[in-house]
């Protein structure tokens, strides 16, 4: 699969032409990550970036307690992304796992790139923001204006 269909993959970047999704692959890295390695930790600023996980499995842990898994196409680090804040989440490797790695400022030019890209970011956000209140998700389709 190249990565372009890898991206393609991602719900949040999924409404991106394939153009965009060509400028988005060049500039992604690709980071491998042995079982047992922290990715990123809670409350640490360490480690910018949008991580989609290409390959593998992690576990996400706030608090010490496990509250998710990610499989392959699954992302993490939009918040970081947005806010330089401190990480909401730890990140660790169950698997060995290969993440594709979008830096802060090419995520900051897709974003102002692509009006579409910003308002599925903002919806996404939204949604964490009310998780983490404990808020069930709107019935309504994310779609509708």
């Amino acid at each position: 699969m190249t990565a372009v269909e890898r991206l393609r993959d991602v719900p949040l970047l999924g409404c991106l032409s394939n153009r965009e999704l060509k400028r988005v692959a060049r500039d992604v890295r690709e980071n491998h990550f042995d079982p047992g390695t922290t990715v990123v930790r809670e409350g640490k600023m360490g480690r910018f970036g949008f991580f989609i996980l290409d390959e593998g499995e992690a576990s996400v842990s706030t608090g010490g307690t496990e509250v998710a898994r990610l499989h392959p196409g699954d992302h993490f680090g939009e918040l970081s992304l947005i806010s330089e804040s401190v990480r909401t989440a730890t990140v660790t490797a169950l698997t060995p796992i290969t993440c594709l790695v979008i830096e802060p400022w090419d995520f900051r030019d897709l974003v102002k790139g692509s009006p579409e890209t910003a308002w599925k970011l903002l919806q996404h956000v939204a949604d964490l923001l009310d998780e983490q209140r404990g808020r069930a998700k709107p019935l309504t389709p994310a779609s509708t204006p």
